[in-house]
């Protein structure tokens, strides 16, 4: 199992943050990305055209031999994660509970906002896990949809998005949250201007950072964690290469070696 890589996906490129904190956290595991970046968005689609593009990623990457699966997407976690632990027998890890657990731990007035798409807010799932630690805590949710095109674009330090931030976060801060999850994965490459914009007081959970803990305790569980001295990293998309090229070397601060365009689910 040591070779044996580890499978992310994600409907686009927000995914890329979760797999950047793979490669920092984990250096000696091979990777598979999936960005379904030909069906991208997902949070516009019904639950179950969302479950059916899961299951087809899913198949996918565990066609390919992975040992754990990562569903780096909010709307899929939030949609359609006990499905897929259902159809398979290797561990399979999303991006809302690791998250809703570090706030309900941070917490200490026991208020806690989340911010992220409109699917991901509207879907009450961060709400419901975070109180599944611990019912008292008063839950904000507050979808920022101008986030992820901002983040896209690359405007990551622009006072266009500083001023955009000001405007959502206002009644966010109004509310005497402590605690603010960052609950869409293009959401950490904010991290500074929503930290400028909350205040030093307030303690920022980056889902992906949880994420990766829990990929690295659960390796550690099944004695299965990798030693690859030069891990490989293999990136499949559904469409556009190119421009997942350029938007995702920014997310990862690196170069982004040979990127394959894939058929899946008739995409």
């Amino acid at each position: 199992m040591s070779r044996t890589p580890i499978g992310v996906f994600d409907s686009g490129i927000g995914g890329l943050t979760v797999l950047k904190e793979v490669f920092r956290v984990l250096p000696k595991e091979n990777t598979l990305y999936l960005g379904d970046t030909a069906r991208v968005p997902y949070g516009i689609r019904s639950a179950g055209t969302v479950t059916r593009y899961s299951f087809e990623n899913t198949a996918f990457l565990v066609a390919k031999g992975i040992k754990l699966l990562v569903v780096a997407c909010n709307t899929v976690s939030a949609v359609s994660l006990g499905a897929i632990k259902e159809r398979l027998s290797i561990p399979v890890i999303g991006v809302i509970e690791p998250g809703a657990r570090a706030a309900a731990r941070a917490t200490r007035n026991g208020k806690v906002g989340v911010i992220g798409t409109e699917a991901t807010i509207n879907s009450g799932a961060y709400t419901r896990s975070i109180k599944a630690v611990d019912s008292s805590i008063e839950v904000y949710g507050l979808p920022c949809p101008l986030f992820v095109p901002l983040v896209e674009e690359g405007l990551t330090d622009d006072e266009i998005t500083f001023m955009i931030a000001e405007r959502y976060l206002k009644d966010m801060k109004g509310r005497g949250i402590d605690t603010l999850v960052l609950g869409c994965t293009h959401y950490p490459l904010l991290k500074g201007i929503i930290g400028r914009v909350m205040g030093d007081s307030t303690i920022l959970i980056d889902s992906a950072v949880e994420t990766v803990r829990e990929v690295e305790e659960v390796l550690g569980r099944h004695d299965s964690r990798g030693d690859s001295e030069e891990a490989s990293r293999a990136f499949y998309v559904t469409d556009g290469p190119e421009k997942f090229r350029q938007v995702g070397e920014r997310f990862l601060g690196e170069k982004i070696g040979e990127i394959e365009k894939i058929d899946i689910g008739g995409s």
